[in-house]
């Protein structure tokens, strides 16, 4: 989709950035999560192809899996900036999803 932006920022470390929440249906028609991922918006002006590892996040225990499977409700982010961040995900569990392709035309 075709985005126009303007950036403005305290603290430009890891910034900016385009967090993804992919979202999709599963077997019994609820809207679950198919993944997140993040990617740094390039500063030099062009044409800018960026791939994005996907990931979403996992039960720890089977039972959870299963009680989350036949609820709908599978784990989620409840803030999407901790894509961004990645403070405390190497807590979180979490398993590949494929990945999403992003192009950048930069002015």
């Amino acid at each position: 989709f075709p985005i126009d932006i303007t950036f403005k920022s305290t603290n430009p470390f890891g910034w900016p950035q385009i967090v993804l929440s992919v979202y999709g249906p599963d077997f019994f028609g609820h809207d679950v999560v198919r993944g997140y991922g993040a990617v740094h918006v390039p500063f030099v002006p062009g044409r800018h192809k960026r791939t994005i590892a996907m990931f979403v996040p996992d039960s720890t225990s089977r039972l959870q899996q299963l009680t989350s499977w036949f609820t709908g409700r599978r784990p989620e982010f409840t803030d999407p900036r901790v894509v961004a961040q990645g403070e405390g995900r190497e807590v979180t569990k979490v398993r590949s999803q494929g990945f999403v392709t992003v192009s950048f035309n930069i002015m």
